[in-house]
């Protein structure tokens, strides 16, 4: 905010010299001289660019020198410009005091901060209205600027225009506020100012914060409503640059101050704290320039594609550890951190001096509201505050205290105390981690009544967490380098103890019914919160996190006051907490080795319960979106036959009984047409009635009939399934191999992406296959347009009309970004996980069309495909096969299994090749 000296500025650009070429230009070709004289400014704007440029690469942190280096370019041109057009292609002998123009730069490039792409903002101020000459001087000196290139943001006002529009428009009287004098007529500049702080700002001082902050509080909201977005918006998101450029305003506004360092005068900032200011705002500055840089637009998102980029230009090295990428945006967080801290601060400082001048009048002249004292804490206006300044430095236990106090009672935390609580977190040391008390109190916290998630993420801003808890400050501000994760891993961490709060108080129990049931079940709630803390405490160390987390929780939960089994069992679910979610999406649920091999590894109804409640929390917490009726589904039927099995030690029925009472439950859902079990039930293996839920038998056996009666080759009907968040398509056609790989093509071609495929053959050769189809963003296709796409792409795709294939390879992904990541694909065989069936997993970058492909090499190696389970980690797909050979058999041989596998490794891997195949 205080414009840095610029270093080696006629480096960057002469403008004496400049202004020389342009002169003589001017005097040798007269009207003729325009392109002659664009030309020069071009050219010097281009070095100056190139000049900053390189600095940027020097000093790839100096944000504000860069910044402020772009401001100076841009104001020597503009002052040539001005002085050409004024002195020779508008002169004027004797100007009259009508004829004055002020030159004023507002918005970033008042402020002298301006990225390589910034728009010119600028204001051209005149004393009266309709000047000719003024306004062929603005008009020449805007073409001037276009012609460079530059994107404009003018206006053209008179001093009474501006106070007016300043009183009625909060952008404008922003702007304004930070409205630096460039060049032209002083004197006007210095009355329009003097008249802007005595007839706008004076006395609007409160509305103006009031404004700004409801202003910040709604681009908050748009922007994801957290700072610990893995994309983050490095100007508009939270803790961004127009947070810190908030503070500013509102410190000018009220103590008129000229740059940042000023607002530790005016007593809101502390001289630490402004130095975190500087460095938080001079590190985001030059992460702009960066993107600008690499973009050649004013890209202000901080997306993959330019995460790795970013972090290779700021020198950011890979630890054993952690990648560039992942260190630069931790790096990244911490500074958008301190900027959450640093507002919080500012904040309570301003309402401090508001209350000072507040002046009591009538008949509560003589009355103060009266704090109470809670524990020794000062309680007033919904705020817990430390009665003293050494008050924690008396005893470190109080700086876990605070926070504990504050959710149990329903009170926020004082910003000053917040400030205390950060300035002396540094007194957490191992006699405070081993405090018996200090954990009790922890754990008290951790599983509050009322609110953990907040108080949690006030002791994280505090910096207090990371301290108590070093195993967490590993993780604080972690990124995780992939498109499923939305948040960073504290605070992914953070609202996962939030969901988890939400859903023993009932809150969530139409999304998480058995969750909500099950979490008053428990033995221990403690287990719950403290799994729900330590799940992804191991991320980023270089090895498998549930196992390291495993060992963290073994060393952690007797500090926190757990006992011996409590222990055990945090361990297990921090070791296990991936396992349901794996084996719900991965695995087929109806095949009785699934549901064995689950409760092997479970073994008890205790573990079951808080294993399903930690997966629920862990999903939910990914991201919005990331949670849907599906995969609550499918953990919902894997739950329900693993907690049968655990009750009762065995499979309430067997497979004959299954099949027995499936069928009368569909005779029951046919009503009227119960006829048709009796025509063609006896077509469907035992297989079918135990993988299908009875609602779909029954509309696949009205299709089948109906389809049979009129002599229909192919019947493909779709619809909207409200229960699984899904659509069903069903397809029926005479078996042939290939027919999978087809109607995946077509589905794929449509637009859609299939979620689960149950694949089944009548006893009459017929093909009775259902699929599960989301859109691109995990939503059902519901529109009778959609449906008759996806039925037509079907029908074509198995005609083969068209070349299916080549229009696949070019049809793009649903995240084009996938592109920013490197996902070695991998094939796993698996025998013993399936009775019947081989199962095969694939792991690979998400792409256009990568089921059909994958499809179509398993149809190739003569391998039949029985169902499909289909799973998507942002970038990454994990696609699982259960399939036979020819004859039904498991395939067991070595070879014949590498030769599969290297066909599925060919068609996960191969990018465009697609395109030059024959369908």
């Amino acid at each position: 905010m205080t414009d840095p000296k610029v270093p080696r500025q006629r480096r960057i650009i002469d403008r004496r010299k400049l202004a020389a070429a342009v002169e003589a230009l001017a005097e040798q070709q007269g009207e003729k001289a325009r392109p002659a004289v664009l030309k020069v400014l071009r050219e010097a704007l281009e070095k100056g660019r190139d000049e900053l440029s390189q600095r940027l690469l020097d000093r790839p942190s100096a944000g504000h020198q860069i910044t402020a280096g772009h401001a100076f370019l841009v104001d020597q041109l503009v002052r040539v410009i001005f002085d050409h057009v004024t002195t020779h292609l508008y002169p004027v002998a004797n100007r009259s005091s009508s004829e004055r123009i002020a030159v004023l730069a507002v918005g970033g490039y008042g402020r002298a901060e301006m990225a390589p792409q910034s728009d010119v903002d600028i204001a051209f101020l005149h004393p009266s209205r309709r000047t000719p000459w003024c306004e062929q001087v603005t008009e020449a000196m805007l073409y001037f600027l276009w012609d460079l290139g530059f994107k404009v943001g003018q206006s053209s006002r008179t001093p009474e225009d501006m106070v007016r529009m300043a009183r009625e428009d909060l952008t404008i009287r922003t702007a304004l506020l930070e409205a630096r004098f460039v060049w032209g007529d002083r004197e006007l500049y210095d009355e329009a100012r003097k008249r802007f702080w005595s007839e706008v700002v004076n006395g609007t001082e409160r509305q103006f914060v009031a404004e700004k902050l409801a202003e910040r509080d709604a681009r908050h909201e748009r922007m994801g409503g957290t700072r610990y977005v893995v994309e983050p918006n490095v100007k508009e998101g939270k803790g961004g640059l127009r947070d810190l450029q908030t503070l500013y305003w509102i410190g000018k506004y009220i103590h008129r101050a000229r740059g940042a360092a000023e607002l530790v005068d005016a007593g809101l900032l502390t001289e630490t704290e402004y130095h975190g200011f500087r460095r938080a705002e001079g590190f985001l500055l030059a992460v702009r320039c960066h993107l600008h840089e690499i973009t050649g637009r004013p890209e202000d998102r901080l997306t993959f594609d330019f995460q790795k980029q970013i972090a290779e230009r700021m020198r950011f090295a890979e630890r054993r550890e952690k990648s560039a990428v992942e260190r630069f945006m931790q790096y990244y967080f911490l500074q958008v951190k301190r900027v959450g801290s640093l507002t919080g601060v500012f904040l309570a400082q301003m309402d401090q001096q508001f209350a000072r001048k507040r002046a009591r009048t009538g008949l509560l002249a003589g009355f103060n509201a009266k704090s109470r004292m809670l524990k020794g804490y000062t309680v007033f206006g919904g705020k817990i505050a430390a009665p003293g300044d050494n008050w924690f430095r008396d005893d470190p236990v109080r700086l876990i205290e605070i926070f504990q106090l504050a959710e149990a009672n329903g009170l926020e935390i004082d910003p000053r105390s917040m400030r205390q609580a950060d300035r002396d977190s540094v007194l957490i040391k191992d006699q405070v981690r081993n405090d018996p008390r200090a954990n009790a109190i922890f754990l008290d916290l951790l599983c509050g009544r009322n609110d953990p998630e907040t108080a949690l993420r006030w002791m994280n801003e505090a910096g207090v967490f990371g301290k108590f808890v070093p195993d967490f400050g590993r993780v604080n501000a972690q990124m995780q380098f992939n498109m499923y994760h939305h948040y960073t891993v504290d605070e992914h961490t953070i609202r996962a103890i939030g969901f988890l709060s939400k859903i023993e108080k009932g809150e969530l129990a139409k999304e998480h019914p058995r969750s909500t049931r099950e979490i008053h079940k428990v033995k221990s709630r403690r287990v719950a919160f403290v799994a729900a803390l330590l799940h992804d405490i191991a991320k980023g160390r270089g090895g498998d996190h549930s196992i390291l987390g495993a060992e963290v929780a073994e060393e952690l939960c007797p500090r926190f006051g757990l006992d011996e089994d409590e222990t055990d069992l945090v361990a297990w679910l921090v070791l296990q907490h991936l396992l349901m979610s794996s084996t719900a999406q991965k695995r087929d649920l109806t095949d009785p080795k699934t549901i064995e091999d689950f409760v092997a590894e479970v073994q008890s109804l205790e573990r079951l319960r808080h294993l399903a409640i930690l997966t629920s929390v862990d999903i939910r917490a990914v991201g919005p979106g990331t949670w849907n009726s599906w995969k609550g589904q499918l953990l919902g039927e894997l739950y329900d036959a693993a907690h049968e099995r655990l009750r009762l030690g065995h499979m309430k029925h067997h497979r004959s009984e299954r099949v027995a009472a499936k069928k009368e439950a569909v005779r029951e859902a046919l009503g009227g047409k119960a006829a048709l079990l009796e025509k063609h039930g006896r077509l469907l293996p035992d297989s079918y009635w135990i993988a299908e839920p009875e609602n779909v038998i029954s509309r696949n056996i009205v299709q089948y009939d109906v389809a049979r009666e009129i002599s229909e080759d192919l019947s493909i009907h779709c619809e909207f399934d409200e229960e699984r968040g899904a659509t069903l398509v069903t397809v029926i056609a005479a078996d042939h191999p290939g027919l999978f790989y087809r109607i995946a093509g077509g589905i794929h071609l449509a637009g859609g992406n299939i979620i689960d495929a149950r694949i089944h053959t009548t006893r009459n050769g017929w093909a009775i296959d259902n699929y599960l189809v989301q859109d691109p963003v995990g939503q059902p296709f519901a529109e009778e347009r959609q449906l008759a796409r996806i039925e037509q792409a079907i029908a074509d795709a198995i005609a083969n009309r068209g070349e299916l294939v080549p229009k696949l390879a070019k049809r793009p992904l649903k995240q084009t970004r996938a592109g920013a990541f490197d996902v070695r694909p991998r094939v796993l065989f698996d025998n013993d996980a399936s009775g019947r069936f081989t199962v095969i997993e694939v792991n690979a970058r998400d792409r256009a069309a990568l089921l059909n492909r994958l499809g179509r090499a398993l149809f190739e190696n003569q391998v039949i495909v029985q169902s499909a389970h289909i799973t998507a980690y942002g970038e990454r797909a994990a696609d699982t096969f259960y399939v036979t050979d020819l004859t039904g058999a498991k395939i067991t041989d070595e070879s014949r299994m590498d030769t599969i596998r290297q066909a599925l490794l060919d068609a996960a891997s191969d990018a465009r090749q697609a395109e030059l195949e024959p369908a």
